[in-house]
């Protein structure tokens, strides 16, 4: 098995494509290198992990079939919390880790809400993060209401691999179809079922036909599609996987084009097979002869956390301040990594020198020791792989292997032979993060990161941005819960040249805490330093290093919640000073707020626009109407300031998800940029999102057998518009750095057009068409665009594949906002060509002031009838409970039988009396 893992390691990670990416790999028809990871707040249960196993060898044989033979799942790592007991069947992870896993098994958000997701917050055929599984469906505990748990795992495969979208809607769980009929939202049409109301109070539940919404002429909001148990219809998949005949994703035959699922909305109305064969994985395979094997399982189980300082102390890390700049970082790390981390420590230059020895942190002693073997004195040359072979020396003095195990490796320079050692470190199973110095640090070494699943950063010369802090902070907790990890409350430096006086306020809200550390920097001379807690209580002791130019206090237990101020005066101008505040969750039951930013990929070439994105939550529930900002900063130190939004335009894929997005195009160099996100919630606006997540698995509300409903068990009555407010927070988090080639020299031209528009509607008043849309910019969503030019026809493909050709609204009066603004329109759209058209679909497409247009937006309709409800007369049809309906039944055949009765026995009468008497 661990010959297994090393050929895994060494064919498939070698490719990958940057640390935020996923490790899984195609070979030869099957999916190698999928981690599945259970949250360490999962109890030990081992049942669980063969109900794993389970799950994924039935998804295997149900994912080779319905795509024509050709994928399979091969080789699945089950990583087990370090919390659960030990076993000599569990390995050590190499690359596996919580950050990068494909899979999370995790208690649900909310007690009872245990519907599969998966995180999407990309483009129709990009790549999700990750599925969310709870313990409940694994063990199979809720196949009613979501279906078999392999066939449901396909069905978030699908969303994670090749980023298709769910074939109902929520939101629109009804539509007016061309028959002129209200059908459910769904494909295939294929799928029968009943439209209905269903509702149960204790043993009593009532059934009645669903109504028509005077407002949207369609169903009323609690009516639900029923579907049949027993179906023969194949399709699809990504709407319900759950009923036995679905064994296939719709196609371009049978895909169902009128219905406002996300997968219509989301990518163009092309059916869910037609995006998926367009993936590389079914470009690169050919249907198999045989049946595929099972897959292959490891069971990895995190120990403890082994760390390598590897740090360059050559000639050039004496220039700009910087070997003062990452001895300060480095003290930073020592002060805050978790007791029990193993640390060692290798200098190098053109050779390299074992500092230190793998020695385990369990007091400040060990701290202080391994600060005092810092670099003091920057001199020789680079020899990177000559220091990362030491580093492996040190990990091994104390291990067998270097399996699990990191090196932090700090370089400014280059170095030529960088690359001798990618193989050795790539066999090694040991994690590689680098953290590059200025604008000359080796760019050869990004791909040690890559293929070892390491984190890359970038620091400038520019120390206000504390962009070596930032770095080092962001390694200080490991493979661990998030719990346990530090987070960032504040990260800011100022350059004072005519002021002396840097002020502010730090805001440690309820879920932080624990173990809270500032740390103050300075250029020059050591400023006077003022801290006051939440109740005005001056909070003195800091611990000065007048050598390394920093002072930092750690606050013992638990820091009280409130805003805490400071004030830093300097002795001298100019001067730059920096703070730097880290916390770690207060209590292990509650969720911390977190903040994770990463941009949607670590290489670009000039003119592509890149994304930034930052996830905002609480445990897994999405944090909204935050204020978000973020900084990319490049090799020459410009940084460029950016606010992120979660409106569902634009780079954002869904509103009110807590992924804030923006597109990112200011390059101004070529080489690396660096990541930095400050998110700050005011108490009054910043809410925690308690809807069900977008990319859900759908849950079943019951199933019609023999013209009756057998229900599910409810889902927990949640309103999908509910929110609760939050506390205010601040958070600050470090994404990995990004490398941009092909810049072209300043200034650049106009290439971006605006951004398409994807959040289209429109509604019907009247004669009148009203839409409604987020405006996009002049450069993607910056600025403001010149016009709109809005097409409608009567045929939704026609308007999509030809949308030049379609008729053009009038909109001389029509003019754009600034981009993210709301835009609203109406017009009368007069006649349309197509005969016997039953809806009108509506497009725009935006132009800019250089005449660049953008993409066709998403097609918005509006049905030309009142639709009617489906009769369905073969079921029954009532507004009472059934046991009354019983009662009503039995009772009425009663009546009628005794009125049968007396009126046969009345007849009687009347013919007796009426006949002629015999006298005697």
């Amino acid at each position: 098995m661990v010959l297994f893992r090393s050929f895994v390691f060494l064919l498939v990670l070698y490719l990958l494509q940057g640390s935020n990416a996923s490790f899984v790999q195609l070979s030869n028809n099957g999916y190698e290198g999928i981690v599945i990871a259970i949250d360490p707040r999962v109890p030990e249960n081992e049942i669980l992990i063969e109900q794993i196993k389970d799950m994924v060898t039935n998804a295997s044989t149900y994912l080779f079939e319905a795509t024509g033979k050709r994928l399979h799942f091969k080789h699945v790592s089950i990583l087990i919390p370090e919390t659960w007991k030990e076993n000599s069947l569990y390995k050590i992870p190499k690359y596996e880790n919580y950050e990068q896993a494909d899979v999370l098994v995790a208690p649900p958000i909310l007690r009872g809400r245990d519907e599969p997701y998966t995180k999407h917050y990309a483009a129709c055929g990009e790549k999700g993060k990750n599925i969310h599984l709870t313990p409940d469906f694994v063990l199979g505990k809720k196949q009613n209401e979501y279906g078999p748990t392999g066939r449901l795992f396909v069905h978030e495969w699908a969303h994670l691999r090749w980023g298709v979208f769910d074939e109902y809607n929520e939101k629109k769980p009804f539509y007016s179809a061309s028959s002129k009929k209200i059908e459910a939202t769904r494909c295939s049409t294929g799928i029968s079922g009943m439209n209905r109301v269903y509702k149960c109070q204790g043993n009593s539940c009532v059934l009645n036909r669903c109504r028509i919404d005077s407002n949207t002429k369609l169903y009323e909001k609690d009516c639900q599609f029923f579907p049949d148990k027993y179906q023969t219809e194949k399709t699809s998949i990504m709407f319900m996987q759950g009923i036995d005949s679905v064994v296939e994703f719709c196609n371009e035959k049978n895909h169902n084009r009128e219905a406002p699922s996300l997968q219509n909305e989301k990518c163009a109305y092309r059916s869910t097979w037609e995006v998926i064969s367009n993936s590389e994985d079914i470009k690169n395979s050919t249907p198999m002869a045989g049946s595929p094997s099972s897959p292959v399982f490891s069971l990895l189980q995190i120990r403890d956390r082994t760390i390598c300082l590897v740090l360059d102390k050559s000639g050039s890390m004496g220039d700009f301040d910087r070997l003062n700049l990452m001895n300060q970082a480095a003290k930073f790390l020592l002060q805050i990594i978790g007791n029990g981390t193993w640390v060692g420590m290798v200098h190098f230059d053109s050779v390299a020198y074992i500092k230190s020895e793998l020695i385990q942190i369990i007091s400040t002693t060990e701290r202080e020791m391994l600060s005092k073997l810092l670099p003091t004195v920057a001199d020789g040359g680079t020899s990177i792989c000559t220091g990362v072979r030491s580093g492996f020396q040190v990990i091994k003095g104390r291990l067998s292997q270097t399996d699990g195990s990191e090196i932090v490796l700090l370089t400014d320079g280059e170095d030529s032979s960088a690359n001798s050692c990618i193989d050795e470190v790539s066999k090694s199973g040991a994690i590689i993060h680098l953290i590059a110095l200025g604008e000359n640090a080796d760019k050869a070494v990004t791909q040690m990161t890559k293929i070892t699943g390491g984190r890359h950063f970038f620091a400038s010369d520019s120390n206000v941005n504390n962009g070596l802090i930032d770095a080092f902070g962001a390694l200080a907790s490991g493979n661990t819960a998030i719990s346990q990890k530090y987070l960032q409350l504040e990260s800011k430096g100022l350059a004072l040249n005519n002021d002396i006086w840097m002020n502010g306020t730090v805001i440690i809200d309820s879920t932080v805490g624990k173990d809270t550390f500032f740390l103050i920097t300075w250029e020059k001379q050591y400023p006077i330093i003022s801290l006051w807690d939440p109740t005005g209580t001056s909070m003195g002791n800091f611990t000065v290093d007048q050598g390394s130019k920093m002072a930092y206090l750690s606050i013992p237990g638990t820091a009280k919640v409130g805003v805490w101020t400071y004030s830093i005066q300097a002795k001298t101008t100019p001067e730059t000073l920096t703070i730097t505040v880290n916390s770690r969750a207060a209590n292990s039951s509650v969720p911390p707020i977190t903040v994770n930013a990463k941009m949607n990929k670590d290489t670009n070439s000039f003119p592509s626009p890149m994304i930034v994105y930052a996830e905002i939550q609480q445990g897994n529930i999405p944090i909204l109407g935050a204020n978000v900002t973020a900084f990319i900063e490049s090799n020459v130190g410009k940084t460029e300031v950016l606010e992120l939004l979660d409106n569902g335009a634009g780079a954002d894929t869904f509103k009110n998800d807590g992924v804030y997005s923006r597109y990112f195009t200011a390059y101004s160099v070529n080489g690396r940029y660096s990541l930095k996100v400050r998110a700050h919630g005011g108490g009054s606006t910043v809410t925690r999102n308690l809807r069900h997540p977008p990319n859900r698995a759908a849950y079943i509300p019951g199933w019609v057998v023999d013209g009756k409903i057998e229900k599910n068990p409810p889902r927990p009555e949640i309103d999908e518009d509910t929110q609760t407010n939050l506390e205010s927070f601040t958070r600050t988090a470090t994404g990995d750095a990004f490398v941009v080639s092909n810049v072209p020299a300043m200034p650049l031209p106009d290439v971006y057009p605006p951004s398409q528009i994807t959040d289209l509607e429109a509604t019907l008043d009247g004669a009148v068409i009203r839409l409604t849309w987020t405006a996009p910019g002049d450069n993607l969503d910056v600025g403001k665009v010149q016009q709109y030019i809005i097409r409608i026809s009567g045929n939704i493909l026609e308007l999509r594949d030809n949308f030049d050709n379609a008729l053009q609204v009038n909109t001389t009066d029509l003019s754009p906002n600034e981009a993210n603004s709301q835009e609203n329109f109406a017009f009368k759209p007069g006649n349309i060509s197509e005969e016997n058209a039953t809806h009108i679909f509506v497009a725009i497409q935006s132009v800019d002031k250089s005449n660049l247009t953008s993409k066709v937006s998403n097609i918005a309709q509006v049905a030309l009838f009142i639709p009617q409800a489906n009769p369905d007369e073969n079921y029954p049809n009532s507004g009472i409970s059934i046991s009354s309906l019983v009662l009503l039944v039995v009772g009425s055949v009663v009546i009628v039988s005794i009125i049968l009765s007396v009126t046969i026995c009345i007849v009687n009468k009347k013919k007796t009396s009426s006949r002629p008497r015999t006298g005697f």
